[in-house]
């Protein structure tokens, strides 16, 4: 099991205390206290590991089966004994310009915390730090490390929402460059960043309703001091979803405008195909007429009638193209 927590503390009045290096010890020792709580992370733990702590906090069957599982959307359970919060913790990467996805689960009870983490993205510690820093936050109990891992999982998700912004305004940029985007790439492009939208918009939407429901009377283990705080993280995350949602509008517009644009440039191709086949079609049918060799043709023996009809063959040609120009056909 040391492998797999990487913490375990005890916290009394807003501030970390030694306790008992055995997880079972400090939680008996954390309720003997009335006042103090466990903090317990895990990382990746086995079904076999998982069960020593969820046996000993009496977590709910279902609620282990989900955590071990690390492939829900995000949600709150509510149990006899217990909180369940499943959190998808975003990263991006700007290497690759994609948006990858991680599992949080964090479980609320009597006197004591568990998070289980799935990835190698946003690690907890520095969450754990900067609660430890804020004793007034932490003296509210194990809610505090429930709103103060939501809330840095939001604060991640404001960062993606910025970048995932700064990429949208470049790719608009290319494609409504006065040279044109290249149009085999463009579509694939946009269709690839709507489904890393798409992977975003799974992350924050589902979360809404359950940071709804801590901000509200009636959840078990909140107390209403910490109301606020969790009506803090709804508010950021309303923020985010509707970025999420203005970013993958916008990208429809730009598909829509991208294939517009395709349209509209097949379409003045298909008039300078026609123009010049028009202006083609005129010689190719005076030659072809007095290429079929009949003896009483009309100026057939006439001196100047062979120059004639390439002037006028010349004098058509030079009509059309004038023609063409002047309607923006050529």
């Amino acid at each position: 099991m040391s492998g797999v927590i990487v913490d375990c503390a005890i916290y009394k009045g807003g501030h970390r205390t030694p306790g008992p290096a055995d997880f079972s010890d400090a939680l008996a020792e954390a309720r003997r206290d009335g006042d103090a709580f466990l903090w317990i992370g895990l990382h990746e733990p086995t079904p076999e590991e998982f069960s020593l702590v969820s046996g000993e906090f009496g977590l709910h069957p279902l609620a282990v089966e989900d955590a071990l599982s690390a492939h829900q959307r995000p949600k709150l359970e509510v149990y006899d004994d217990s909180l369940f919060l499943v959190l998808k913790p975003c990263t991006y990467d700007d290497a690759t310009s994609s948006v990858s996805t991680e599992e949080l689960m964090v479980f609320v009870g009597d006197s004591f915390v568990v998070t289980v983490r799935h990835g190698e993205g946003q690690a907890l510690a520095e969450v754990r730090r900067r609660l430890e820093e804020a004793p007034k936050v932490l003296a509210h109990g194990p809610c505090a490390v429930l709103y103060a891992v939501s809330d840095a999982t939001v604060d991640h998700y404001i960062d993606v929402a910025a970048e995932l912004q700064v990429d949208l305004d470049q790719l608009e940029e290319e494609v409504f460059a006065p040279d044109g985007a290249d149009a085999k790439n463009t579509a694939g492009r946009v269709y690839g960043f709507k489904r890393q939208v798409l992977e975003f918009r799974r992350a924050t939407q589902p979360l809404v309703e359950p940071m709804r429901r801590l901000a509200e009377a009636g959840v078990p283990y909140v107390s209403p001091r910490s109301r606020p705080f969790f009506r803090d993280v709804s508010d950021h995350l309303t923020r985010v979803t509707e970025q999420v949602e203005g970013l993958d509008r916008l990208l429809t517009d730009i598909l829509g405008a991208h294939l517009t644009q395709v349209g509209v440039r097949q379409n003045d191709d298909m008039r300078k195909i026609s123009a010049w086949a028009a202006i083609a079609a005129v010689p190719t049918l005076i030659a072809g007429v007095y290429g079929m060799n009949f003896d009483h043709m009309p100026e057939l023996h006439t001196r100047y009638g062979y120059p004639a009809v390439l002037v006028a063959m010349l004098a058509v040609c030079a009509v059309l193209y004038r023609f063409f120009r002047k309607r923006d056909w050529l």
